[in-house]
């Protein structure tokens, strides 16, 4: 009982001592703040501010894009119809961010809420309809990610699967187990696919048996992020970025480091989970990344060097046209940058025409088309912006629910909710 008695006293000693400190900082006149956090920017800039935009990007920007930058793409429709193709409701779709998988057989493939993998034609009619889980895996919901290689599909899940099935009719051809399940997107590279898993780890497989090829391990925190990783290739390397925001560039061939760029301080351990990273962006040799801290930077992709860093509050995947770097923030403003400088030009708010007085409306993702933005909402709505002077034109109700940011795929508009795709004519 002594000894319990005193181990009792020495922890309440230890936290109290703890406690008084913490308290003493807190309250000292004469205390210095070091880092404090920047807020968020919620105010117009150059508002009357024309741009120009001379290039159009060439071919289907969401097939196959190892950039992840889709530019300025060559689309445009009036919007007079929308077709819808349902399936079973994924009950984390709005924690999580799963992406249709568009085929060069003009194919979309996706997955529902217990595990059925389907293929669908652009408009939207069913080609085949596959399930490879068990009934104990299917209650676990897992969420899928895709890529094309050659006349299979790689597929790699958030239950640590990795597998191959055949795109004609959807039957399996191979299929293992990992280490740790999956948190991004899937790139297929010198037959090669390419994932991130929950413990900060790249994996590399061969796409013909799904050997593993090669591994790299970042920092693992304790606590697992949820919200979905990213990575990109350009030639001989390929990009990624972890949970705690260390941003990794690796030769392909054999993944070994060619350099590392940490963009959070050590505190980040501390609450990594909260840490909402964008997509990375590849474009004029630098790669550009946005996080739910208040930061956006632009970064060498030949030797990690940060090029600038600005303030804006968005975990949005940028668009990089010509010289221009456009974000839309968690707040509902869209930046214009100057990627030379990294100076702001432009300013706008996109939300001033709707009502949102709790401030729980708030954008999902965005694509450019000719110059025009395409906002999508949480609310199921899709606002259509002049990218050029920031002019709203349109907002079209497409559902009540929130939906992903839009996809263009054959000269058609497609966007997710948790139950359907939604194709606008």
């Amino acid at each position: 009982m002594n000894k319990y008695f005193i181990y009792t006293f020495i922890f309440l000693l230890l936290a109290g001592c703890g406690l008084g400190k913490k308290e003493v900082v807190q309250d000292d006149p004469n205390a210095i703040i070091l880092f404090e956090k920047s807020k968020p920017i919620e105010q117009e800039l150059n508002v009357g501010l024309n741009i120009q935009l001379n290039s159009l990007t060439q071919g289907e920007p969401f097939l196959t894009n190892y950039s992840n930058n889709s530019g300025n793409i060559n689309f445009g429709k009036n919007f007079e119809k929308t077709n819808s193709y349902k399936f079973k409701a994924i009950e984390e779709f709005n924690f999580t961010q799963p992406e249709l998988l568009f085929t060069d057989d003009k194919g979309i493939i996706f997955f529902d809420g217990k595990g059925n993998i389907f293929k669908i034609n652009e408009d939207l009619k069913e080609i085949w309809k596959v399930n490879h889980y068990t009934k104990k895996e299917r209650k676990l919901n897992p969420i899928i990610y895709f890529a094309q290689a050659g006349q299979n599909i790689i597929l790699m899940d958030t239950l640590s699967k990795v597998y191959s099935i055949n795109l004609n009719d959807g039957k399996l051809n191979w299929t293992l187990d990992s280490q740790s399940g999956f948190n991004s997107n899937v790139k297929i590279a010198k037959d090669q696919a390419i994932a991130v898993d929950f413990n900060n780890v790249i994996r590399a497989f061969s796409i013909n048996d799904g050997k593993e090829l090669w591994n790299f391990e970042t920092e693992n925190p304790f606590i697992k992020s949820q919200k979905k990783l990213s990575l990109a290739i350009k030639g001989e390397a390929v990009f990624f970025i972890n949970s705690i925001g260390d941003i990794t560039a690796l030769n392909l061939n054999d993944g070994s480091l060619v350099w590392q760029t940490p963009t959070q301080s050590n505190v980040i351990y501390q609450d990594a989970f909260t840490l909402e990273s964008s997509d990375l962006v590849f474009t004029n040799d630098t790669i550009y990344y946005s996080n739910n801290k208040n930061e956006i930077f632009a970064i060498d992709a030949r030797n990690g060097v940060v090029r600038w860093q600005q303030t804006v509050n968005s975990s949005l995947r940028p668009t990089i046209i010509d010289n221009l770097v456009f974000l839309v923030s968690e707040e509902g403003f869209l930046f214009v940058i100057d990627d030379q400088t990294g100076n702001v030009i432009r300013i706008t708010n996109i939300l001033k025409n709707i009502e949102n007085k709790k401030k729980q409306i708030k954008p999902t993702g965005f694509i450019i088309a000719r110059s025009k933005l395409y906002v999508s909402l949480n609310n199921g709505r899709l606002i259509i912006i002049n990218a050029l002077n920031g002019v709203e034109e349109k907002i079209l109700k497409l559902d009540n629910s929130k939906i992903s940011r839009a996809n263009v795929f054959n000269g058609n508009l497609y966007v997710l909710k948790s139950n359907a795709i939604l194709k606008s004519n």
